[in-house]
């Protein structure tokens, strides 16, 4: 089946936002293993999204069009949809009861110009939106379906996996099944984990299996995606290969499927009753964010100390400081100061220092990691190349992870591939 794929917005189209959604659309259909043939990308502009419409309709089977379903005069999308079907719209009773209901449920009276939202062509299927107002719709548009939806990404992503995929799945008249396994490393980049992994696939009895790689610094995302006839296909294929990947990546493997890093920390300290506080310098707070921001962090994680300098976070600790640059010492004494202060089990230390380039040299950063326990300090040091964001992205992986290895009995001085040699 031949999927295309619209975005339409000024905005989209002249780049002041960028267009998440087409990759999340696409990345979630080569997941379920629908081909998406065509892109294209149209301002707010009747005629030419007209054009861009009659056109897929002869190219595609079918095509999901995304935005320009919100009540202001520049969202078009029925308007246009029910022009290139030669439809017409009609109000949809049932929606505009249910956007009221949105709206009083918000103590709110909804605004007279969101009625536009439940003008939909006469001949189209209403597709559900339970977390915002602007439902979406399905039409058929010369020789294709065409499939609407909201521009904004939490609707989409839920209406896509809901509503959309299904009905893809049903047009396609695919029998079979599919599955996705990911495997979430720190420390190795994409031609690493590719050389690591060769011929893996090639275990699966069926040879169904694919393999493909997401790099999103500081994280490298490895997919196995396959298709079988039944649930026991899909196992009898992937579960040699998964078990392969999980050998061969080792210890740089930090969660998997929806797992996170923080949470992976934060689950093998409750299973040993175990606590974690935190001191940082030059992470803009994103350690304690990540590991206060989970659902699990209640009685996990015990306290978050921020501060730009040595001198503040010493004192806040009611300590001296060991020195007036990052070090190894100062560190350690920051980990075991925070870890006693907040009465935890854990502490952990993340300080980053960033390095103006020098002449013919990229910029910088120097990172002293510590992580304090009742009876030990394991230091780590690093230094990672980029600008001030990359460093502090990389510190606050690495100082996590360090965390996570820690705590499964992993190396924690194993170098990674974003360190400088």
């Amino acid at each position: 089946m031949r999927i295309e794929l619209i975005c339409t917005g000024d905005e989209v189209l002249s780049g002041k936002i960028v267009n998440t959604n087409y990759a999340h659309i696409s990345r979630r259909l080569d997941e379920v293993g629908l081909d998406v043939v065509w892109g294209t990308t149209v301002g707010d502009d009747r005629a030419r999204l007209l054009e861009a419409f009659e056109g897929a309709s002869m190219r595609a089977d079918a095509v999901i069009v995304n935005g320009g379903l919100g009540p202001t005069v520049d969202d078009l999308s029925q308007e246009v949809a029910a022009e290139a079907a030669g439809d017409t719209l009609e109000l949809n009773q049932d929606w505009l009861e249910r956007m009221e209901r949105f709206f009083a449920g918000r103590g709110r009276v909804m605004p007279a110009n969101n009625r536009k939202q439940a003008m939909l062509p006469t001949k189209s299927e209403l597709i559900d939106n339970p977390v915002g107002t602007a439902c979406g719709f399905a039409l058929d548009i010369g020789k294709a379906r065409f499939f609407f939806t909201p521009g904004v990404p939490r609707e989409l992503k839920r209406m896509l996996d809901e509503e959309i995929i299904p009905r893809l799945a049903a047009l396609s008249g695919e029998k079979s099944i599919s599955r996705l396994k990911r495997f979430h490393s720190f420390g190795i980049g994409e031609s690493r984990a590719d050389r690591m992994l060769e011929g893996v696939v090639g275990l699966a009895p069926d040879k169904t299996v694919k393999l493909g790689f997401q790099a999103h610094y500081p994280q490298l995302e490895t997919k196995l995606a396959v298709r079988g006839a039944s649930e026991e296909e899909i196992r009898r294929n992937l579960e040699p290969v998964e078990t392969e990947v999980r050998k061969r990546l080792g210890g740089f493997v930090l969660a998997e499927d929806e797992q996170t890093l923080e949470g992976v920390i934060l689950s093998a300290l409750a299973r040993e009753g175990r606590s974690v506080a935190v001191s940082e310098i030059g992470t803009n707070g994103l350690v304690a964010g990540r590991l206060a921001g989970h659902k699990a962090a209640d009685s996990i994680f015990r306290r978050g100390i921020l501060a730009n300098s040595l001198g503040e976070m010493f004192a806040a600790l009611g300590r001296p400081a060991p020195g007036n640059a990052i070090s190894e010492e100062t560190a350690s004494g920051a980990a075991r100061g925070v870890m006693e202060a907040a009465g935890a089990s854990h502490g952990l230390a993340v300080q980053v220092e960033h390095v103006p380039a020098a002449p013919g040299e990229r910029p910088g950063g120097l990172i002293h990691i510590a992580i304090a326990t009742a009876g030990t300090v394991l230091p780590r040091r690093a230094e990672i190349v980029g600008d001030d964001h990359r460093v502090r992205l990389g510190a606050v992986e690495l100082g996590l992870d360090c965390l996570r290895r820690h705590l499964m009995g992993l190396a924690v001085e194993e170098r990674v591939d974003f360190e400088k040699s």
